[in-house]
């Protein structure tokens, strides 16, 4: 059977259909091979099986290349080896490994293909081109494994230094475009580089370098516009609304960091700049601290092509991960590290502190489901419906929570309800709904009332929104204003903490407060009425049933009996439904003594309240945990002062990376020279530092300015002394003078 895919233009706005062949595998299951594109997120497809008409649509995700598990791409054994090839003590023979049944042919070709993006940048013109180059070996078996010697490539070829290999079947013709194959990640193709950097890789990269400082200068600076970083790796661990794990250096899955020596971690801005889709790096060391291009090679750098991409994609500086090695990582190859010329990069690149970062407000739901408001209000509704959590019509925000009956461990229905469900959506981006599923101790993700499926990729770019998945028990949803969503299920409860940047103060409703630093107005209701902090249980219950939704509103999915007979066709907020407003502690309570034992220290209240309610140490456990974690959270993200990076004096050093309040750098010069100005400076509870700016001055200029000084001033003294003197016998003369008497000759009188 013969398939053919075709690209729906009309969802991704392509302008032209893209044909590529397909093949069915032995189960009898049709693989379409995916056309050549410049984006990811989800792509519509049709499906012929005569080429004529197109009968079958679906979708499928284009992912970022760095996200593809090993299994999916050729493997470079040694990348470093790759990467360095002709550079000194780097020579031998290259090798890669691929899974030999992804290529559906007995012989296959190795082929090198380039990438590069021409025209004049940020105009119509700008465009990214994937190249075939040419054979490194041909018509050999598909064994999954090949070596080979690499060889000084023939200009114009060795002109191209990014690149990345494919292996495809030997029968199609040399550089085929959209045939089965595989690729390899994309590298700095060392390897096949002209003569003159074999000779002196060091004098090579250094021109390169220096033509690349130039045709940035003459380039737009987006240094301006992108986002200042976390100031501490707390802050950016906690921050998942705005930043997200680099995957090239993540603590936790025990990255090396290549290229931020130092760093134990580092983040990304999730978000491209407004203007230039540029992209923000933080990277941080074991205490926490930033690691900044001012200190330290390691130091994190922004990007002009962010490497994940940035909507919508396709062009330059926007291609996913290309761009990215296009403008930031190959001349990082050119001035760091086949050179030593990093104060051309560094001065294009430099790592962003803290200074202006001001870090997201946090609200929670958990448990029985108790709600903390972004300005620090806690208390518990318990009724049964869909609600209104959060609502910002400044950024067409909205966020809504459906709860519904818990059962107690014998299935009975007890009078306390759980978060069940929350949907989502920012302006007109897709609608994300992430519910409980099954026993509740797992997540489901829905897009558009569509289940998504995290099988074989964590994160997925949605329409202008993205999801992240690690496991079936974790859901972050990010949004372009940096609205960050977590979802946590876990001994079958659903716990939600919002993030929201600090630009949607004063314009929030919902059960989650009105974030305004007052929580006196917190409990506002959706016709603006103020209800008080000290008000009871029922009246509380009653404030919060205000907030349902309604059929026109709800952004819920209703695919089953229950949830239409339910929700749908229910009232948003079931009036029948009365829960326990409160707990007593009973002392012939079998379960209040492990209870109490349990419930201590920090979140007490709610563990002791879930406890006794739900009639179970697990679920008080859960709600504990969850209150933990949401007050660690709300540490993490607590606002720290920066000083600003302070550099060293010129012929002089300093002691000290950490430019928080209260940090000390001190100074000292080189021998020779004398220090002028503070030898230490402390950052201030203001944002600015104690003392003067440093300087160190020579000892021979010293000499000659002070010999100099001593001139000035000794023939200054010499002038007063000369001036004092003249006036002294000046004064002396009129004295004698006044002494003396004189006659005159009377006048004549008539």
């Amino acid at each position: 059977m013969r398939w053919k895919c075709s690209h729906v233009t009309t969802t991704l706005g392509f302008n032209s259909e893209i044909l590529t062949e397909g093949y069915v595998d032995e189960s009898g299951v049709g693989h379409c091979i995916t056309p050549l594109l410049y984006e990811s997120g989800w792509i519509s497809f049709e499906v012929s099986t005569d080429g004529v008409s197109f009968d079958r649509s679906g979708r499928w995700l284009s992912v970022h290349h760095s996200k593809l598990g090993p299994d999916y791409k050729i493997i470079l054994v040694n990348a470093t080896q790759w990467q360095y090839y002709g550079t000194p003590d780097v020579s031998g023979d290259l090798k890669m490994t691929w899974i030999p049944s992804l290529i559906k042919a007995e012989r296959v070709n190795i082929e090198l293909w380039g990438y590069n993006e021409t025209g004049e940048a940020y105009s119509l013109n700008w465009e990214a081109e994937w190249k075939y180059l040419y054979t490194v070996g041909r018509d050999v078996p598909n064994s999954g494994v090949f070596s080979f010697t690499p060889q000084i490539a023939e200009k114009p070829y060795f002109l191209w230094d990014l690149g990345i290999i494919r292996v495809s079947p030997s029968t199609k013709p040399d550089g085929a475009q959209n045939v089965n194959a595989l690729w390899s990640e994309e590298h700095a193709i060392a390897w096949h580089l002209e003569e003159a950097f074999r000779k002196d890789s060091a004098g090579w990269a250094l021109e390169k370098c220096i033509n690349w400082d130039r045709e940035e200068k003459a380039m737009p600076s987006f240094l301006t516009e992108i986002t200042d970083c976390p100031c501490t790796l707390a802050q950016a661990r906690a921050d998942t609304g705005r930043f997200h794990t680099d995957y090239g250096c993540d603590m936790e899955a025990g990255s090396i960091c290549v290229y931020h020596p130092g760093a134990v971690h580092c983040v990304r801005a999730i978000q491209g700049s407004p203007e230039y889709g540029a992209g923000q790096q933080c990277c941080y060391d074991s205490s926490g601290a930033q690691v900044l291009t001012g200190d330290s090679m390691g130091g994190s750098t922004p990007d002009r092509g962010h490497d994940w991409g940035s909507p919508p994609y396709k062009k330059p500086p926007r291609v996913p991960g290309f761009s990215h090695w296009k403008y930031d990582v190959i001349s990082f190859y050119y001035c760091c590290l086949w050179s030593d010329n990093c104060r051309y990069y560094f001065s294009h690149r430099p790592s962003s502190d803290c200074r202006t970062y001001r870090p997201p407000r946090v609200a929670a739901v958990l448990g029985d489901p108790h709600f903390m408001t972004f300005d620090g209000v806690s208390f518990t509704f318990n009724g049964k419906g869909e609600y209104t959590l959060v609502y910002s019509s400044d950024r067409e925000l909205s966020v809504q929570g459906r709860t519904e009956p818990v059962r107690f461990e014998n299935g009975s229905l007890a009078k306390a309800t759980r978060l069940s469900s929350v949907a989502m959506r920012e302006k007109d981006s897709d609608v994300i709904e992430v519910r409980l599923r099954g026993r509740g101790d797992e997540l489901q993700v829905l897009m558009n009332q569509q289940v998504l499926s995290f099988s074989e990729q964590r994160w997925i770019d949605l329409s202008g929104v993205f999801v992240f998945s690690p496991k079936a028990t974790n859901v972050t949803v990010m949004f372009p204003s940096g609205t960050g969503l977590e979802v946590r299920a876990g001994d079958g409860v659903m716990t939600l903490t919002v993030l929201l940047p600090h630009d949607l103060q004063n314009h929030t409703l919902g059960l989650l407060g009105t974030m305004n630093d007052d929580p006196e107005y917190d409990l506002s209701a959706s016709n603006g009425a103020l209800i008080s902090l000290n008000s009871s249980a029922l009246d509380i219950f009653t404030y919060c049933a205000g907030w349902a939704v309604t059929n026109d509103t709800s952004l819920f999915t209703y695919d089953s009996t229950y949830l239409l007979n339910e929700y749908y066709y229910a009232p948003k907020h079931d009036p029948s439904f009365i829960p326990i407003f409160s707990v007593t502690e009973d002392p012939e309570d079998p379960l209040l003594e492990p209870v109490l034992k349990l419930c201590a220290g920090e979140g007490a209240w709610f563990c002791k309240y879930d406890a006794l309610n739900m009639r179970s140490l697990d679920q008080g456990n859960a709600t504990l945990l969850a209150f933990r974690t949401q007050a660690s959270t709300k540490r993490d993200l607590e606002p720290v002062r920066s000083c600003g990076w302070l550099s060293p004096p010129k012929h002089g050093q300093k002691e000290g990376t950490l430019y928080l309040e209260g940090s000390k750098v001190t100074f000292w010069c080189h021998r020779g020279y004398s220090l002028y100005g503070s030898d230490e400076r402390t950052c201030q509870a203001d944002g600015e530092w104690s003392g003067e700016e440093t300087h160190c001055v020579a000892d021979d200029t010293l000499a000659i300015v002070l010999g100099s000084v001593g001139a000035v001033l000794a023939l200054v003294i010499m002038l007063i002394a000369i001036v004092v003197y003249t006036k002294k016998q000046r004064k002396e003369a009129w004295k004698h003078q006044d002494d003396k008497v004189t006659y005159q000759q009377p006048g004549t009188h008539l």
